[in-house]
């Protein structure tokens, strides 16, 4: 007989397995689901299970800690006592599931001598083995637990059929992939990776489709044979069936194909149909497809991205906040925006499950589950049920904190069709986010990308190249289109919508107000033909510009008044004089609220030898702006005043001309050549003095560190062993009852950026109140 979870007339929800009603709790409502599911599905009986058993040492006031779910081999082997074969640890929904629950279960199942340990709630079910022969901390995720009465052979073929990926293994898998393709099709790198991520995709479909109930698994080497059967081309239909998956996320074009031999395609299969990407987690398929992104592109295409360590050091630094909206203009592989939507998405969790657990202690205290009444199970239900609603991220929930987090605060660009294609793909394998990632110049607007719109900025700009006086703005980079001769207008607005976009730009004109998203496009459609450069302040020149200049003003056009940017840049920008015309630029509209220098060889392993720094800062509001201008206005002419005469007498030789009364002129050609000349040294000099008592009048304080270690050595390699200054170290000390606690040994530069802005009372974020002057 199939269990499904049973309640009462009074809501309590019943125990098969204690046999009696409890409380119906969220928490108790996910293990008696998993109840139902490990009888169904596992075959496994009420016999051979038990509930809250006591496991380990006796804590302070009271019992042992307490397995949720424990299975014996029999029923026998539970009646004698014997060792369990499997431990389950679950957690309420509300609950995100992190290294803290492993670790729990682990080492109950360590304590119990159990072989294989679950962690569980309905958003996430993790399967693991213990190895027994490794000290605790050390586990193996595996994709399935055995069912009952498997054989030997059986748990062995769970053990090593679809295995969960290690961030080494999915990377040189994906390299080894990489160079099938490569030595059978002759493809350069970049074709054949985008080969492989067609690939990826059809995976991920058939995993999705698995995880909704189809039976089989249509991505193997032998079912495509057996397909074959019935379909010779059942790669096209499969990949098709994929695109339309994914067609709200504009990956692929409508008429895209699989560029391989159907041999290559079935080798590239067999080498991936035996992990499981689904179960893989986010963190380990992010690094090792960064690790692959960079190892097939670094020296391809000329692009780098930025180290984990690095990436994650920034969004720490930055601090990024629900309802904040985030942008990189130069996104590579979407590092930073993943960092930022997962980092908001946890403090959501955390948010949720903290209001859940204020409103039970509220409502019920301390009280035993078995004194909670029927009434208080239902509140606790309804307020459960309501604020998981929030963690809903689909069409049917557009107002949830998860669906406005992915739809209405990240956003990206990369002038690189692969690249913005990789950042998206990259956004839908962390979660999502990708609905704001597009294809586009990052120096011009689109969609929500423009200017004032952002808190954050966070971005490793291009930097070594230049923006061409023949990079100029095309009719093609807008979305809307200039109105053409005798073409009235719509409702007023000044440009047409360009054909093909009526869908996107309706949604907008929505999201944005229309004059706002017509003002935006302005900024193209109002300069075409004109270089791209043309449009920012900071430039020497229009015949040759710096990228990773250009990208400076550009950021802080991007940011609102107050808002944080991190900008990773050579550190020729901080020092040299040739880049002085920077720097001014940047202290005339942002505090610097901190320079971290980093290592040499951070980034050695993406082929760049150039040596960097971080520089955050925060764009003046305009009570700031309109103070420092003042200031430097008032500087100027001050200092004006003092040199008037010279100023009066220079300007008097350069506009001298000869009067007809005159014999011999006063000056000649080469007298006012070189008032000239002297003219504009005085105003250089004027400026320069200007802004020194300008910047001495607006004295504010700035974090600067200087970084040995960075968690990645001149080869590439990451990993906790390696040494890092930018985060904090703990060690793990245990009591006399074998509680761990973590105790901080050192200090990070993140942490010492943040007791720099309480002790400063800098206004970083909502998290720090105080002043921004």
């Amino acid at each position: 007989m199939k269990l499904e979870p049973q309640y009462n007339k009074d809501g309590k929800i019943y125990s098969y397995i204690r046999k009696k009603y409890l409380v119906a709790t969220p928490e108790e409502k996910v293990r008696q689901a998993l109840v139902c599911i490990l009888c169904n599905e596992y075959d496994y009986n009420l016999e051979q299970m038990d509930e809250e058993i006591e496991i380990g040492v006796k804590q302070r006031g009271g019992g042992g800690a307490r397995a949720d779910i424990v299975i014996w081999e029999s029923n026998q082997a539970k009646n004698d006592k014997k060792t369990p074969i499997i431990v389950v640890e679950c957690k309420a929904d509300s609950i995100k599931i992190g290294e803290n629950d492993y670790l729990q279960g682990e080492l109950y199942a360590r304590q119990t001598n159990a072989p294989f340990f679950v962690t569980h709630n309905n958003y996430e079910t993790k399967f693991w083995r213990v190895k027994k022969d490794k000290i605790p901390g050390y586990r193996q995720q595996i994709s399935n637990i055995p069912k009952n009465g498997d054989s030997h052979k059986e748990i062995q073929k769970i053990l090593n059929s679809l295995v969960v990926f290690k961030e080494d293994e999915f990377a040189n898998l994906l390299h080894r992939c990489h160079n099938i393709i490569r030595n059978i099709e002759k493809l350069d790198p970049a074709a054949a990776f985008d080969e492989i991520a067609k690939i990826l995709f059809m995976k991920v479909y058939v995993e999705r489709s698995l995880l909704k109930g189809q039976r089989d698994n249509k991505f193997t080497k032998e079912y495509f044979e057996k397909a074959k059967e019935f379909n010779p081309n059942y790669l096209e239909w499969l990949f098709d069936s994929t695109k339309k998956d994914f067609a709200r996320d504009q990956i692929f074009l409508k008429d895209e194909k699989i560029n391989l031999k159907e041999h290559t395609a079935i080798k590239i299969i067999e080498e991936l149909q035996v992990y499981n990407l689904s179960l893989t987690s986010t963190d380990i398929k992010g690094i090792a497809f960064e690790k692959f992104l960079g190892r097939t592109f670094r020296g391809e295409i000329g692009q780098f991205f930025t180290p984990r360590s690095i990436v994650e050091f920034m969004v720490e630094m930055i601090d990024p906040l629900e309802n904040e909206i985030s942008c990189d203009p130069a996104s590579g592989s979407g590092g930073f925006l993943i960092r930022v939507f997962s980092k908001v998405r946890e403090d959501i969790q955390r948010d949720i499950i903290r209001q859940y657990e204020e409103y039970k202690q509220k409502l019920v205290g301390n009280k035993a589950s078995d004194k909670i009444t029927a009434d208080e199970a239902n509140k606790l239900n309804k307020k459960y049920e309501e604020l998981n609603k929030e963690l809903q991220n689909d069409t049917k929930s557009i107002n949830t904190r998860l669906f406005k987090l992915s739809n209405y605060c990240i956003f990206g660009t990369d002038a690189n069709d692969r690249m913005a294609r990789t950042s998206k793909m990259n956004m839908i394998m962390h979660g999502d986010g990708h609905g704001g990632i597009h294809h586009h110049n990052g120096l011009l607007n689109i969609n929500g990308i423009f200017e004032n719109r952002f808190d954050v900025i966070l971005t490793n700009p291009p930097f070594g190249s230049q923006v061409e006086k023949d990079d100029v703005i095309q009719a093609s980079d807008a979305q809307l289109r200039l109105l053409e001769n005798g073409e009235k207008p719509e409702k007023g607005r000044r440009f047409a919508i360009r054909e093909g976009f009526e869908e996107y730009i309706k949604e907008y004109y929505s999201l944005y107000g229309e004059s706002i998203y017509e003002n935006a496009q302005s900024q193209i459609l109002d300069n075409i033909g004109k270089p791209i450069a043309s449009l920012f302040k900071l430039k020497p020149n229009l015949q040759s510009d710096k990228t990773e200049h250009l990208f400076i003003n550009r950021c802080l056009d991007l940011l609102k008044a107050g808002g944080r940017m991190g900008i990773v840049l050579p550190e020729g920008v901080f020092n040299t004089p040739n880049a002085e015309y920077v720097r001014k630029f940047v202290e005339g509209r942002a505090f610097i609220r901190a320079v971290i220098s980093l290592p040499n060889d951070t980034f050695n392993s993406a082929k760049a030898s150039v040596k960097c720094s971080i520089l955050f800062l925060q764009k003046f509001d305009t009570q700031t702006q309109q103070k420092w201008d003042t200031l430097l206005q008032t500087h100027k002419e001050k200092f004006e005043k003092q040199h008037s005469k010279e100023i009066d007498k220079l300007q008097e030789i350069i506009s001298y001309r000869k009067s007809k009364e005159e014999k011999i002129a006063k000056f000649n050609s080469e007298d006012k050549k070189k008032a000239r000349k002297n003219l504009e040294e005085l105003q250089k000099k004027i400026h320069k003095d200007s802004w020194q008592e300008a910047k001495n009048d607006f004295d504010y304080p700035i974090f600067m560190a200087e970084a040995e270690f960075v968690g990645i050595t001149s080869t590439g390699e990451t990993g906790e062993n390696i040494p890092n200054e930018l985060k904090d170290k703990y060690e793990i000390s245990k009591d006399e009852n074998g509680k761990e606690t973590r105790i901080l040994k050192e200090k990070g530069i993140a942490t010492y950026f943040k007791e720099f802005l309480q002790e400063y009372k800098i206004a970083w974020n909502a998290n720090y109140g105080g002043k921004n002057e």
